[in-house]
């Protein structure tokens, strides 16, 4: 019998099947959903009146923030919803790690969601060029460079990312024109998440399956969704109302100038551990690789980890592991923040290592262990 589009959206929304124990965690997913919108709604808005041209796109932001009626709310939202955004996903990375949402049956799910979150990092660094600001142009200069570190097609990538031999107007244009399409991609690929995550259904503390301990969505557990929303609401207006560009960087506020190289070239603070990683390793194309690679082990996360157990809750050691490598990770975000030099270098590659111990060597070794050591008990 053919389900009805209402059919549909009540088995996926009203009567979905939801575990009885789940916590306040399980809203960060939803709440990303919530700014996800905020940023696509906010961004056609401003596309409205940004000019995506070297010589007027300083000045249409200017534009937009004095002259049109609360065009600043609407600036101030879009460029601190960017980061909330990240804020929550980064939130709901780590609460699948904790909880180990990447184990069968659920891989598929957690290598769409770090797709999203690669296609996220891509939307957020083009749309960073855009108002055309010092650390704007300065960062696409050497982002973009990077690129050069390929062998053989490199130069010709970096040319074509360009539009020419140097970040220019056709640069501006060809991010202007990705960052406008790209979250209608990300869009369509959060229902393919979404989709992939009610064929399983959601995760629980316990890490046990139980199709029996389940009751509907709705009224049951939205509440705590819409409170969660509430709060969010609650922080993310005070930074707009009361300290609207704390979250960015002052040089930004400077129009672009070739001639004149910032003091300390950084990037947003979401990108910032991965910055780490880059500028850990000497070597330009070695820095280039462990970037990448800082993602890979996380899309990789299903194949390296071997076993099949979930919980942290019996299980101390990986517990132990998770807070270190969060550590690990926000450590990272300060060092990419910092000048390169001594100690901070240094400190930076024995943070990446631990880095890349916990993911390539940890996981694998110790699920594997894990693994026997069950199959022995059960026997």
């Amino acid at each position: 019998m053919k389900k009805s589009f209402m059919d549909i959206l009540s088995n996926h929304i009203y009567s979905y099947p939801t575990p009885i124990n789940i916590s306040y965690l399980w809203s960060f997913g939803a709440l990303a959903g919530i700014c996800l919108a905020i940023q696509i709604i906010t961004g056609i808005f401003l596309a409205m009146h940004y000019t995506p041209n070297t010589a007027y796109a300083f000045t249409s932001l200017e534009h937009i923030m004095r002259d049109l009626n609360n065009g600043w709310f609407i600036r101030y939202l879009h460029a601190n919803g960017a980061s909330f955004f990240f804020l929550l996903v980064y939130c709901h990375i780590f609460r699948g790690l904790y909880y180990s949402s990447y184990t069968f049956p659920r891989a598929l799910l957690w290598c769409s969601g770090v797709v999203l979150f690669i296609l996220m990092m891509a939307t957020a660094f083009i749309g960073y060029v855009l108002p055309w600001g010092q650390m704007s142009f300065w960062g696409a200069t050497v982002i973009t460079n990077l690129f050069s570190a390929i062998p053989v097609v490199g130069e010709s990538i970096v040319q074509w990312l360009w539009g020419g031999f140097s970040v220019d107007n056709a640069t501006l244009n060809r991010f202007f024109s990705l960052h406008y399409l790209l979250p209608f991609v990300i869009l369509a690929l959060v229902f393919i998440h979404l989709i992939l995550l009610h064929d399983n259904g959601s995760t629980n503390p316990t890490g046990i399956d139980n199709k029996f301990n389940k009751i509907p969505f709705y009224p049951y557990f939205y509440i705590k969704d819409l409170f969660s929303l509430i709060v969010l609401f609650v922080v993310l207006f005070y930074f707009i109302y009361f300290n609207p560009n704390a979250l960015g960087h002052p040089d930004n506020y400077i129009r672009a100038n070739p001639m004149v190289t910032p003091a300390h070239i950084v990037p947003e603070w979401y990108f910032l551990p991965f910055y780490a990683i880059l500028r850990s390793i000497p070597d330009k194309l070695g820095g280039v690789v462990a970037m990448g690679l800082s993602l890979v082990v996380l899309l990789l996360l299903p194949l390296l980890n071997v076993g099949t157990k979930r919980t942290v809750l019996f299980r101390p050691i990986v517990k132990l592991t998770f807070w270190l490598i969060f550590i690990i990770y926000v450590f990272l975000g300060w060092i990419g923040q910092k000048e390169v030099e001594t100690p901070y270098v240094e400190v930076g590659q024995i943070a990446t290592l631990i880095y890349f111990t916990y993911f390539l060597v940890f996981v694998p070794v110790y699920s594997f262990i894990e693994g026997i050591i069950f199959d022995t008990s059960k026997n």
